[in-house]
């Protein structure tokens, strides 16, 4: 399994299906978990993805539909069930605070989990850790709405044959990655001489709004882009009304943004056939392409 995963919980927009819950997505990052936009269902399918309240570390909205937040309450009842260790981290656009306190606190429990709050109020950094650094970015709905990016730090990566040729090996391997250079013999070996630049990994999650600067912003190069396609082209008027994205507009954002796997989802209950959105997407863009299903697992690609 890889260590790097989206898991769907939901991918229905407005209104769950027969198939289809509301919207939910757990991002496994290493040791760091990502739920964003938790809709009604969404402790009940983590029972069914086999996820864990313990693996949240961060609960993260876009906005305050209740397709993306009516979840809210029973994973943080949840939390508090399971007595979950250490904090948790809550980002949300700061307009709609009450909403989030409604949600909070929207029945009596045992109110056990430190849950830390963190309104947004403009673009910029949302969250720095062990996974890197979150960010959010201002999207075009008909209210208040942010998009979130994970950017890993760039790193490198070591050149077996170059510290073979040199001499490096053993217990000297890691000092050279600490120091940035070693002493092998009677000469000094520095870090760039036997390793390569190698780009962290970028993840984007763009959920309900129309084509604007931001959705490109979010998906700049991104590793994995999960992005809401609620309509199909043929309805892309009532995509416009709504401020939602079509399946080939998300596809022309992969492509003009470079991203390596594109995983559609947020999808209308108007739409019977989930091909269509694949066909519809790939007519702009030639890379991988998921239509989420409730309870797949896809993983980030690898590292390149």
């Amino acid at each position: 399994m890889s260590n790097r995963e989206l898991v769907v919980l939901g991918t229905a927009s407005q209104a769950p299906t027969r198939t289809r819950n509301h919207n939910g997505y757990l991002l496994r990052w290493d040791g760091t978990g990502l739920l964003f936009d938790p809709g009604e269902g969404t402790q009940r399918q983590m029972t069914f993805a086999g996820v864990s309240a313990n693996d949240v570390d961060h609960l993260c909205l876009t906005h305050f539909h209740g397709d993306h937040c009516l979840g809210v309450p029973g994973v943080i009842h949840r939390m508090s069930t399971d007595r979950v260790r250490g904090a948790v981290h809550a980002h949300y656009p700061a307009s709609g605070a009450k909403f989030f306190q409604h949600l909070r606190y929207a029945s009596a429990y045992d109110d056990s989990v430190r849950l830390d709050e963190h309104p947004i109020t403009r673009d910029g950094e949302v969250a720095r850790g062990r996974f890197g650094t979150l960010r959010a970015v201002r999207l075009d709905h008909r209210i208040e709405a942010f998009g979130y990016r994970l950017e890993e730090p760039d790193g490198r990566r070591m050149l077996p044959g170059r510290l073979a040729e040199l001499g490096v090996r053993g217990p000297d391997i890691g000092r050279l990655q600490r120091d940035g250079s070693v002493r092998v013999g009677d000469r000094a070996v520095a870090l760039a001489e036997v390793s390569e630049a190698r780009a962290g990994q970028r993840f984007a999650f763009v959920m309900d709004t129309r084509l604007c600067d931001g959705v490109f912003e979010l998906a700049d190069g991104a590793d994995m882009l999960v992005i809401e396609s609620t309509f199909l082209e043929a309805d892309a008027a009532l995509a416009e009304r709504y401020r939602h994205l079509t399946a080939a507009q998300a596809g022309r954002v992969a492509a003009e943004c470079g991203v390596r796997c594109l995983v559609l989802t947020h999808f209308s209950q108007r739409y019977p056939d989930p091909r269509r959105f694949h066909d519809e997407a790939a007519s702009a863009f030639d890379g991988r392409i998921v239509v989420a299903a409730d309870l797949d697992r896809i993983p980030v690609p690898p590292r390149r």
